[in-house]
Parts: structure tokens; C-alpha cells; sequence
């Protein structure tokens, strides 16, 4: 098992940036797949960004070239820079992990880009 807290959501304006931080309980070495998700307010809770233990990483259209996900190990920790954010980045950002058959989520931190 493991559980997943994400920190670092907030009001920020169009164009500005922001860092998510998804802070595991136990060793994130050997899990096979953590990512990002995100729900905006009826829709459907739709992929960001994922990133293998090797490494690998792959994201949603809408924000290639401008968020990054990223890995750090000896933190446990698993992070999303978010840059030149817009008001459609509006949403609820979960992180998830993929361990052994079982999947994971967060609670979730609130990203809010407005004016």
C-alpha cells in the first residue's frame, strides 16, 4: 500500500507557474507508474502526465512544453511544474500510483488560474 499527498495548488494568474508536490509513505523506487490527473467541475478526471521508474514520461496534448513531471526518489516524492498556465488548467490535481495490481489516488489540491 501506499499513500499519496499532493501540496502546492493555488490561485495563480494566466501565464504564471506553479509546482505540485505528491509526497508518498513509503519508497517510490520500485513503483512502476506515478501521475497526474486532473478534474475540472463536470468533467471527467483526464491524464496530465505520467512517469515510469525508469524515467519515461508522456503527457496530455493540451500541456506539452509546459508542465514537466518529474521523480525524486530519496524524497519520495513526485513533483508537476506547471508554467504559462492558463485558465482552462483549472481543476482539481490528483496524483496517482500504480503499485503491484493496485491503483492509488490522493486527495487532490486545487489549481485555480484566473485573473
Amino acid at each position: 500500500q501506499v499513500q499519496l499527498v499532493e501540496s502546492g495548488g493555488g490561485l495563480v494568474q494566466p501565464g504564471g507557474s506553479l509546482r505540485l508536490s505528491c509526497g508518498a509513505s513509503r519508497s517510490i523506487f520500485s513503483i512502476a507508474l506515478m501521475a497526474w490527473y486532473r478534474q475540472a467541475p463536470g468533467k471527467d478526471r483526464d491524464l496530465v502526465a505520467h512517469i515510469t521508474s525508469g524515467g519515461i514520461t508522456n503527457y496530455a496534448e493540451s500541456v506539452k512544453g509546459r508542465f514537466t513531471i518529474s521523480r525524486d526518489n530519496a524524497k519520495n516524492t513526485v513533483y508537476l511544474q506547471m508554467n504559462s498556465l492558463k485558465p482552462e488548467d483549472t481543476a482539481v490535481y490528483y496524483c496517482n500510483a500504480h503499485l503491484s495490481l493496485s491503483v492509488y489516488w490522493g486527495q487532490g489540491t486545487q489549481v485555480t488560474v484566473s485573473s
